[in-house]
């Protein structure tokens, strides 16, 4: 016989002595919960004969099963590929995710975040589009929607950041160009979209200064999010004009790199390791399409895997304790080095 009748998971989780995150997570999904835990709760569950209202669960935003997955530019097949990835973290966990593009505008970033609070989601991953973004309405969605930032992390503002480890691209690259051959020039857009570019350009030029080598950084016009288009032009200038600082040339994203090479056979300069080769090309970001490209390129690659598998886990425990942490979290996820035929 019951000793009392309880009248939501609040009460419950008092009367069992088990946190309240952790009742929730179990009514989500017994086997997310240790079995000890698992055993305590099914014990009060018989002894408060308690069943859970799963409509006002439902009902209640932060256990809605709904989630956003918000990207700058989903043209782009970085952000397509680390996407899907969270779309499938989402999909097997009992979650369904809806993804959404900004398309490189800060107007449409707004109205999606509009859009989203007023669906009332579990909780949000977001890649904002950084340098346009409007600060303030980022931070005021965040303060109502559980929200985990990826790539591109805006300091202090949502709950956790995951992400890629700017220095590990960027030093493993100089490093291995250096022990290579001639040390490399750093080729960039001069206003990038993307806020890991400066992050990037930052350890070009403190690696080289750690190796006690002179930095050559190359700016190109362009901006916006045609990154091959604004590589290849600023590529062709150069070559027209005499060509780069050094014969090795690392870009700061695979795009970029994609539109210079494209430049160089235009120009009809050979681009590898081999005989005969006029420059060598490296980059970063392991781009879905960069396997391909000929010749194929050598990049420093994001663990995707791990970024985009982490960044939902995180959102996961967020939504659990209630859409806030004491703290924020931040966590990167270094590069490992692809070696390829264009250096």
């Amino acid at each position: 016989m019951a000793e009392r009748k309880l009248k939501n998971m609040e009460e419950f989780a008092a009367a069992s002595g088990i946190s309240r995150p952790t009742v929730s997570k179990y009514f989500n999904d017994p086997a997310s919960v240790r079995k000890t835990t698992r055993q305590r709760i099914e014990k009060a569950l018989e002894e408060f004969d308690y069943r859970p209202n799963i409509f006002a669960m439902n009902q209640n935003r932060k256990l809605t099963k709904n989630v956003g997955i918000v990207v700058p530019y989903l043209a782009d097949p970085f952000f397509t590929e680390i996407a899907r990835r969270m779309e499938r973290c989402c999909l097997e966990a009992g979650f369904r995710p809806t993804l959404y593009s900004s398309h490189g505008q800060q107007h449409l970033e707004n109205e999606i975040l509009d859009s989203l609070r007023s669906l009332k989601p579990a909780g949000v991953l977001l890649a904002p589009l950084g340098r346009a973004s409007d600060k303030r309405v980022i931070e005021k969605f965040c303060e109502d929607v559980p929200t985990v930032l990826f790539d591109s992390n805006i300091d202090g503002i949502g709950e956790a950041f995951v992400g890629s480890d700017n220095f590990s691209f960027v030093s493993q690259t100089v490093d291995y160009l250096t022990r290579t051959g001639e040390s490399p020039c750093f080729f960039e857009m001069s206003t990038p979209a993307n806020p890991n570019a400066n992050k990037r350009r930052t350890a070009y030029l403190q690696t080289m200064e750690r190796f006690g080598l002179e930095p050559h950084v190359v700016k190109v016009d362009g901006e916006g999010w045609a990154f091959e288009q604004i590589g290849r032009d600023g590529a062709l200038r150069m070559l027209k004009a005499g060509g780069f600082p050094t014969s090795t040339v690392l870009c700061s994203n695979d795009r970029l790199a994609i539109g210079l090479l494209s430049a160089c056979y235009d120009h009809g300069l050979r681009v590898g390791r081999g005989e005969g080769c006029a420059l060598r090309v490296a980059s970063h970001d392991d781009h879905p399409f960069s396997q391909f490209t000929c010749p194929s390129l050598t990049t420093a690659a994001h663990d995707y895997d791990s970024v985009s598998s982490h960044a939902f886990k995180t959102l996961n425990t967020l939504i659990e304790a209630g859409g806030r942490f004491d703290q924020r979290e931040e966590t990167l996820f270094a590069a490992h080095l692809v070696l390829r035929s264009s250096a």
